[in-house]
């Protein structure tokens, strides 16, 4: 399996390809993992992680495309064509732009080729504003095409991605798997949790929290949060706006402009956590919200939220109400005044956002289990192996 990606970091494709990882161990498959040297250690039964050579001077990869990433792609393919030399195996497993260099590779080992497709990279150029050049979106296009083409099986990971496949090439042997949550249900980690009473002392008791867990992108919304936060504090002095995640210089960023607001005493930016550290964060909260702005892929956070069974608070987009409907989640538009009214709605209508957040934990149960997840698993290497 090759994850261009610094493994494992708690961000949106780390999670995903530690969730594929988890599927394909229960399997009983062994996976040598070739990832970059950035990362923490995940021990995971069945499966070797390799790494590309320890750079010094590359200490963080940021979200999105990047030269950093290219250099570090180039090492990755150094490093699996020299264990595909001395080993032998059955499948080549590609995240992403791996794919671009795993299918020649795949056809050089005489192996058959699985890409697990996590987003359009052509869309991602356009999302992350890296660039506007069209000449080199209009290359990815064309590198993706052939990718999805050349590959014996596609995995997507939500509805809008499986679409965009099936507008490439509709016969190619494809499989959607959502990018479910491998781990317990937030309560019951909560439950047994010995940082527990620590996240309460830390939330502050009394507190209404309005939890966002994430990346601090642009597309992700946390100026609307922003934004919406003077209305929200109007009408109550009682609500803590928790945003966990960010890099550093972001979080610098958000908490400046938060104290320019005057609202430091109502927001908390721990940064960056270890995933064990975030269900204390779930189990404590009031409201979970997705402010996304931009983007058609279901951010995987929303999986987690459906089955923590906590009030949502999400944006009318497409990427969220592919998963989310007005039955399980409150939905607003992208807009500051509109994302206040949906908090404001959670917290004085307890009862009623109750019953939303116990048909959104019935819906997770139903369709998004990790049981259903290794599922598709197993019938997306079989169509790979055909």
């Amino acid at each position: 399996m090759l994850a261009p990606q610094p493994f494992f970091e708690p961000r949106g494709t780390p999670f995903s390809v530690l969730g594929r990882l988890r599927a394909l161990s229960v399997l009983g498959h062994e996976v040598h993992l070739v990832t970059y040297h950035l990362g923490q250690d995940v021990a995971i039964p069945n499966v070797a992680v390799y790494r590309t050579p320890r750079l010094g001077f590359i200490r963080q990869v940021r979200v999105g495309p990047s030269v950093t990433k290219l250099f570090l792609d180039v090492l990755l393919m150094a490093k699996a064509i020299h264990l595909l030399w001395r080993g032998r195996y059955d499948l080549l497993h590609t995240h992403e732009e791996a794919a671009f260099f795993g299918i020649l590779l795949a056809k050089a080992f005489r192996l058959r080729h699985l890409y697990d497709m996590h987003s359009s990279l052509p869309q991602q150029l356009r999302n992350f504003r890296y660039t506007r050049f069209r000449p080199l979106i209009r290359l990815f296009e064309v590198l993706e095409r052939w990718a999805v083409n050349a590959s014996d099986s596609v995995i997507t990971i939500c509805p809008a991605l499986e679409e965009h496949v099936r507008q490439i090439n509709g016969h190619v042997p494809h499989m959607m798997i959502e990018n479910v949550p491998s781990e317990a249900a937030p309560e019951r980690a909560l439950a047994t949790s010995r940082e527990s009473r620590n996240v309460a002392q830390l939330l502050g008791n009394g507190k209404k929290i309005v939890l966002y867990t994430g990346t601090f992108e642009a597309y992700q919304g946390i100026d609307l949060v922003l934004g919406s936060a003077r209305r929200v504090l109007d009408e109550r002095r009682d609500v803590m706006f928790v945003l966990v995640g960010g890099q550093p210089h972001q979080v610098q960023h958000y908490r400046s402009r938060i104290q320019d607001l005057g609202f430091s005493d109502h927001f908390l930016l721990p940064g960056t956590l270890p995933p064990q550290d975030i269900p204390g964060f779930v189990g404590h909260s009031d409201v979970l919200i997705s402010p996304r702005t931009s983007g058609t892929n279901t951010p995987l956070k929303i999986y987690a939220y459906l089955q923590s069974g906590k009030p949502i608070v999400a944006t009318n987009i497409s990427a969220h109400t592919q998963v989310l409907t007005p039955e399980v989640a409150v939905l607003v538009e992208p807009n500051a005044d509109a994302f206040a009214r949906g908090v404001l709605s959670v917290l004085a209508d307890p009862s009623r956002a109750r019953e939303r957040a116990d048909r959104a934990r019935d819906l997770f149960e139903q369709r998004y289990s990790f049981s259903g997840f290794v599922e598709k698993t197993q019938r997306a290497l079989e169509m790979a192996a055909r």
